[in-house]
């Protein structure tokens, strides 16, 4: 455990620090959660790369805990409070759901993989965080049933853009994800009323979330 705690004060210290990332809640979070437990044990070696790392079981589709780095940095952007309700689409094995738990009062984590879902909920039930619901659902479908949401943060890219998510956004609300229609860039959406602004953040490459990626073009 002393080499996976020395990983994980490296990972901080070189990935995320650097990274603009100033809210030390964030920084604790980071400092105190073991990312390891959330990865495969035959990869647990990889747990604290700068790396989008594949969590997912053989043969199963493809799935990621995304860069320390960027999920950080999504994550101050979304600027959690901890009276908010936060909603994580495609939680993987939980570990973003486990970071903004520690800030928020309420978080839903969605998973469309039933098994990974499972996996999940074992995972954050086991480290004590009862204030996380995982939810076994498509990532375009979020959560409405524990909507409205302050913040939602997308685990991985969408090649669309997400409306059924933007309209459980509560007044004021924050959505931040990786948004690949072009160029890969993540960026904050705001509900403002009945209306929805978005802005930039900085330029990011993470896989797409199955359920977010672009239909298929009609070839003749």
């Amino acid at each position: 455990m002393s080499d996976f705690s020395t990983a994980r004060g490296k990972m901080v210290d070189c990935q995320v620090r650097p990274s603009d990332v100033t809210d030390l809640r964030i920084i604790d979070a980071m400092l105190a959660l073991p990312r390891e437990v959330f990865v495969p044990e035959d990869r647990r070696a990889l747990a604290y790369l700068d790396l989008d790392l594949d969590v997912s079981e053989k043969g199963a589709p493809k799935r990621h805990l995304i860069k320390p780095m960027v999920i950080a940095k999504m994550i101050q952007a979304a600027d959690i409070k901890s009276t908010d309700n936060v909603l994580v689409v495609g939680c993987a094995t939980g570990y973003t759901a486990a970071l903004a738990a520690n800030l928020a009062g309420r978080v839903t984590a969605t998973e469309g993989d039933p098994a990974l879902a499972a996996k999940a909920a074992g995972i954050l039930a086991t480290l004590g965080l009862s204030q996380v619901t995982v939810v076994n659902a498509p990532a375009s479908e979020g959560a409405p049933a524990n909507a409205p949401y302050d913040a939602i943060i997308l685990e991985g890219a969408t090649e669309i853009v997400p409306d059924r998510l933007y309209r459980q956004l509560g007044a004021e609300g924050r959505l931040v994800g990786v948004f690949a229609m072009s160029t890969q860039r993540a960026v904050i959406v705001t509900h403002s009323q009945s209306d929805f602004g978005d802005r930039p953040l900085f330029d990011a490459s993470v896989p797409v979330l199955p359920g977010l990626e672009r239909p298929a073009a009609f070839v003749f």
